[in-house]
């Protein structure tokens, strides 16, 4: 997610191509769900599913676990209240965003297959988060208690969870930088031209109104730019 709000898809999810036109249960994997959840665990750790040091400790984490499907515009996480699980995406694609109360929609990061979504921020575990997750596209996820999960990370031993934590908040942090960057130094027809060449998927699987919402232009701009492609 350096700049890249996308993550490659997980070898053991199934892959957005395979989906269209197609009945999604046709494009699942033939792995198990404990090996599907393994495997993904271990990629967000940076770890062999197989290995033998390492099992013990996906396994303490993928008991946590429970698979989920959600459909599309479900809400997962809502401002005003403390932001409750972790979620490892096996498949689709979700939103993180915050709502002004006019109703206003700012979007700040897409999610796909293979990534590990939890509460970055501190004031996101609290009632003054504002912070919102909900699916963009129908999707299989895994599903976690937070403080089960770093409670279970912590107990590996001290700087386990600082480690962890580290990767992903650097990882946010460095593609908002961007974006607002972007924002600030290119013009709009510029960063949607940034979207098609390294968003592609995204632009396949995302509604436009919530494209236009990510570059920070209005949906009448975006189609203009669509139209004009």
């Amino acid at each position: 997610m350096t700049d890249s709000t996308v993550h490659k898809p997980n070898p053991c999810a199934s892959a957005p191509c395979l989906l269209t036109g197609q009945d999604p249960a046709h494009a699942y994997p033939t792995a198990s769900a404990d090996q599907v959840l393994l495997n993904g665990l271990a990629r967000s750790f940076g770890l062999r599913a197989d290995g033998a040091g390492e099992s013990t400790p996906l396994r303490e984490l993928g008991q946590l676990f429970h698979k989920q499907q959600v459909t599309a515009d479900t809400a997962l996480e809502q401002h005003d209240a403390p932001w409750a699980n972790v979620y490892l995406i096996q498949h689709g694609v979700m939103r993180l965003f915050r709502e002004a109360p006019s109703g206003k929609i700012s979007i700040h990061h897409f999610f796909a297959e293979g990534a590990l979504i939890w509460p970055v921020f501190g004031r996101s575990r609290t009632v003054r988060n504002t912070l919102c997750l909900s699916a963009v596209t129908p999707c299989t996820l895994w599903i976690a208690d937070f403080h089960a999960f770093r409670a279970t990370i912590r107990q590996r031993g001290e700087g386990h969870w600082a480690r962890f934590a580290l990767a992903l908040t650097e990882e946010l942090a460095e593609s908002a930088s961007m974006r607002e960057f972007h924002k600030q130094t290119l013009s709009a027809q510029q960063r949607y031209g940034l979207l098609l060449r390294d968003y592609p998927e995204l632009v396949q699987r995302v509604p436009d109104n919530q494209l236009a919402s990510w570059l920070g232009v209005v949906p009448a701009t975006f189609s203009r730019l669509k139209k004009a492609r």
